[in-house]
């Protein structure tokens, strides 16, 4: 029903409505030529339904262009494309830190490179552009976002949307959902609160501002000792959220809890830190919150994608949630109410007791950080991190990339301490892809790859696409886990990589080190494997 009144709105529209480049009826139902958001459409899965490339062509895939972004990134983390492109109308748009991009989607040609000036900001990463009519929306180091003009780059505004001499640092890719810009924030070493902030797209003035750490007498505030340690509770939204546009709520993940590893002065659960969170996206009002991991202390951002699909759970049609959390274990959330469904490890963890009734975790008083040390399994890096995973609707298979990794936690700070308060020794192991059935949190298989630092695609020609640590992309079995393509680029891969169609070949461009690759399989093999023998 809202698609339709979508529908009939714009119907009624101005006619200059449609001279825009990207129709919001596109962020509702992408088609096979675009990627027009972060994670390729609103659910957050990252599978398109395009097979042209698939398990009978893949060995044939090669590089259709590449566009190298080098000497414009700010240094180390700062000169890596840690973006996802979007791709409308022929055209891809990617970030690095201070930097944004246009370039020919068929060819990798630049169109256009806006430089913001130097700044003071955390050049930890940027994850990417958002884009509503022909305006294109950033988080710059420093906490601005900026609108652009996608046809030529030139800038339109700018707003602050945090303070940086807090430490406060952007790198999130904001989220449209029709008239709104929702956008997050991150910290790390002051003591600050995280929130969201939804900004109208012509002005860039706010329209709603929710607070992670909740106010006195809202619900959540009880689990907090007093104003002081909610004032000062962390809980950063780091990453891009979902959106369910029949429920019209917005489902996004929130940071730890500060200080980060001492909680002596932060009793409680320390709501809504670590949690995933279902908003209204006109009033920014809570309509449910689920915590991960009550009263962390061990860093674990539950800012992972909740991944929205519809299925079958116990016998019963569902309209489910489904987060690969920091913390190890893999959650199913019913997403109309946030009815718990599922808890299930995916690493061999050593922190929790059990689960409780509300199928959380139960900390290990013996894991808290210490004077000494503490062995905790995963590492403050997490089971699982930011980069992106994937469900394939078909087989019902969610995939993550995984670590099996430890840490040594030390507690450097007691009672009413500021920061980290604590510091943590990395053993990191490889990391390794796993496939995990979202009816029963069983892992069907896995695939070591050396790193946790990749993002994933799954498509309809049963394919996965992820990299490795040795500078390689591959594709993936998506039934079994086996290797059937990989390529070298002498990069690693950071985010996950996208896919589109245009003039009736399908493209898979990945961001690895500075540079885009496109991937493409010659022009006389893209017939479906019914005909293929032939050539």
């Amino acid at each position: 029903m809202r698609v339709q009144a979508l529908a009939l709105a714009l119907l009624l529209a101005p006619a200059n409505f449609f001279a825009q480049e990207l129709n919001p009826l596109k962020l509702l139902n992408p088609g096979q030529d675009t990627w027009p958001t972060y994670n390729g459409d609103y659910s957050g899965q990252r599978h398109s339904a395009l097979d042209q490339i698939n398990k009978s062509n893949v060995g044939l895939l090669g590089t259709a262009w590449t566009y190298h972004a080098t000497n414009y990134g700010a240094g180390g983390f700062g000169s890596i494309i840690k973006s996802t492109p979007l791709e409308v109308n022929g055209v891809l748009y990617f970030t690095m830190p201070d930097n944004v991009w246009a370039v020919d989607a068929r060819t990798g040609r630049e169109i256009w490179h806006f430089k913001y000036p130097p700044n003071e900001g955390g050049h930890i990463g940027q994850r990417g552009v958002a884009m509503w009519g022909n305006w294109l929306y950033f988080e710059t180091p420093d906490c601005n976002l900026i609108s652009l003009n996608a046809k030529d780059g030139k800038e339109r505004w700018r707003k602050s949307i945090a303070d940086v001499k807090l430490e406060y640092f952007c790198t999130v890719s904001p989220l449209v959902v029709g008239n709104h810009i929702v956008a997050g924030v991150g910290g790390d070493s002051l003591d600050n609160p995280g929130y969201l902030e939804s900004r109208d797209p012509e002005t860039g003035d706010v329209q709603w501002h929710w607070n992670t750490e909740p106010r006195a007498g809202e619900p959540g505030s009880e689990s907090w000792p007093d104003d002081d340690a909610r004032g000062h509770g962390g809980g950063m939204t780091w990453m891009t959220g979902t959106y369910d546009p029949d429920l019209h709520l917005i489902y996004w993940g929130t940071g730890n809890p500060n200080p980060v590893h001492a909680g002596a002065a932060r009793k409680g659960d320390n709501l809504w830190t670590c949690s995933i969170v279902a908003l209204n996206v006109d009033t920014g009002k809570m309509a449910w919150g689920y915590q991960v991991s009550p009263h962390d202390t061990h860093d674990w951002d539950a800012v992972q994608t909740p991944i929205l699909f519809d299925g079958e759970f116990n016998g019963r049609p569902r309209k489910l949630l489904a987060q690969a959390s920091r913390n190890g274990f893999f959650f199913v959330l019913d997403r109309t109410n946030g009815e718990h469904l599922l808890t299930a490890p995916f690493i061999n963890s050593n922190w929790s007791l059990g689960i409780n009734a509300r199928g959380q975790p139960i900390p290990n008083p013996k894991k808290e950080p210490s004077r000494d040390g503490t062995l905790v399994s995963p590492s403050s890096n997490g089971a699982s991190n930011w980069f992106p995973p994937t469900f394939d609707p078909t087989s019902g298979l969610f995939y993550v990339v995984a670590s099996q990794s430890y840490s040594v936690f030390y507690l450097t700070a007691e009672g009413k301490a500021e920061g980290f308060a604590g510091r943590d020794d990395f053993l990191n192991f490889p990391g390794t892809i796993k496939a995990i059935d979202y009816k029963t949190g069983q892992i069907r298989w896995s695939h070591d790859i050396g790193s946790m630092g990749t993002g994933l695609l799954t498509t309809a020609g049963n394919l996965l696409f992820a990299g490795d640590s040795s500078g390689h992309i591959m594709a993936l079995d998506l039934a079994t886990g086996k290797t059937l393509w990989h390529t070298t680029v002498g990069a690693n891969q950071a985010n996950g990589a996208i896919t589109y169609q245009l003039d009736g070949r399908q493209y898979v461009v990945v961001g690895a080190g500075d540079s885009l690759y496109a991937f493409a399989v010659p022009a006389i093999h893209t017939a479906d494997a019914s005909t293929q023998t032939q050539y």
